[in-house]
């Protein structure tokens, strides 16, 4: 069996969930999300993160608006909808139930 394998998978599971923490947090640019993901230790790569956006904002948990830039092209500020909101709440009770059981059932 593959750990690295095992590893991905599990990093799959949350990472919609930090996503939208970091955008719960305040309006945020793709390249912000990134460098907060790797303070966390957890990378992800662009070609991850920005259809993981677009399939957010296609389900409307998130909008965006364009802000001119100095040095290139307008950037993309991603925020959460109140619909987000609501879906992130939700994730938030699933997960702080799940890692209730997983710190249960791996502290005995």
């Amino acid at each position: 069996m593959n750990i690295d394998n095992t590893q991905s998978q599990m990093r799959k599971g949350v990472l919609e969930f930090c996503i939208l923490s970091i955008i719960k947090q305040g309006e945020a640019y793709p390249s912000d999300i990134i460098e907060k993901m790797k303070e966390a230790k957890l990378d992800i790569l662009e070609g991850t993160l920005y259809p993981l956006l677009t399939r957010l904002k296609n389900a409307e948990l998130l909008t965006y608006r364009w802000v001119e830039s100095n040095s290139g092209p307008p950037r993309k500020y991603f925020s959460m909808t109140d619909k987000g909101e609501l879906f992130y709440k939700e994730l938030e009770t699933t997960w702080n139930e799940l890692a209730n059981a997983v710190t249960q059932l791996t502290s005995q």
